[in-house]
């Protein structure tokens, strides 16, 4: 049975084919769905790219419908999801721009890494093995899935509370309100146990080949006062990226937190990252 979720990809894919546009992919993280990036993908088209936002597999179309299955986004891992898009990509006839949030900018960091990616975007990146810092704020951000080993095998849904801390710590309680019942969803609890133990196994698949000559170019967006993946993590990814030959560059957006590809001020974080796209593509 094809889910919407991959039609609606294919639709998306068979049209970027079409205009023989440059396509740029958006990869979400955990907690969001790929509506999340429907006005980024507005502002883009309008730059002259053609867009694509696959989900990750048998992600439903609403937030309604995932608050109403929360059981599809279980045992999600990252080696799955990143065969997943991987496939996607291949399906496209022109190397794409790629842009991820969150475990979607480790994802994008996979993908580069493949030799797939003509510039990627990593937004506030879920970390990958060598990657060392573990700030307490990230811990307790993940507390929420890690505090249970039952939750690997489960979806889990984050409280206001839990969202508010990490995800919205730097906005008004409305827009984080309004921010939580808009777009937040379950997440499968799989890939946070994958980057928390990703140094303790040589065989983790939360792992970035940072040495392929076609990683092409980097740019690392980090918000200032994210709780989830603050600066150390995303600088600490940077420096091991740095070891590349490609463009490897970093930028911290001031006072914004781990929603900042969501809030109010979205287009900012979305201008940075097409600057950076179109240098390259």
């Amino acid at each position: 049975m094809i889910t919407t979720e991959a039609r609606a990809t294919a639709d998306e894919i068979e049209r970027a084919n079409a205009t023989g546009l440059t396509p740029v992919v958006f990869i979400h993280g955990l907690w969001l769905l790929p509506s999340s990036w429907d006005r980024w993908a507005a502002v883009f088209e309008e730059a002259g790219f053609a867009t694509v936002k696959p989900g990750w597999p048998d992600d439903p179309e609403t937030v309604a419908e995932a608050k109403a299955h929360p059981e599809v986004f279980a045992h999600k891992s990252v080696g799955q999801v990143a065969e997943h898009y991987t496939e996607a990509i291949g399906q496209l006839k022109k190397k794409p721009a790629v842009i991820g949030h969150s475990f979607g900018g480790l994802l994008a960091q996979i993908v580069a890494g493949r030799g797939l990616s003509a510039a990627t975007v990593a937004i506030d990146p879920g970390p990958f093995r060598g990657v060392l810092p573990l700030p307490i704020s990230s811990l307790k951000s993940a507390s929420p899935v890690l505090g249970n080993p039952a939750n690997r095998g489960r979806a889990v849904a984050l409280t206001f509370e839990q969202f508010k801390y990490g995800w919205a710590n730097a906005l008004s309680e409305d827009e984080a309100k309004e921010l939580y019942e808009t777009y937040h969803v379950p997440a499968s609890g799989v890939p946070l146990f994958q980057a928390a133990l990703a140094n303790l196994n040589p065989w983790t698949e939360a792992k970035v080949d940072t040495k392929n000559p076609d990683r092409g170019p980097l740019l690392f967006i980090s918000g200032q006062k994210d709780n989830t993946v603050p600066w150390a993590i995303t600088n600490a990814s940077y420096k091991q990226q740095k070891h590349n030959d490609g463009v490897t560059e970093i930028v911290e957006m001031p006072n914004r937190g781990h929603a900042l590809v969501i809030d109010s001020g979205w287009r900012e974080v979305a201008e940075t990252a097409l600057a950076f796209i179109r240098r390259f593509v």
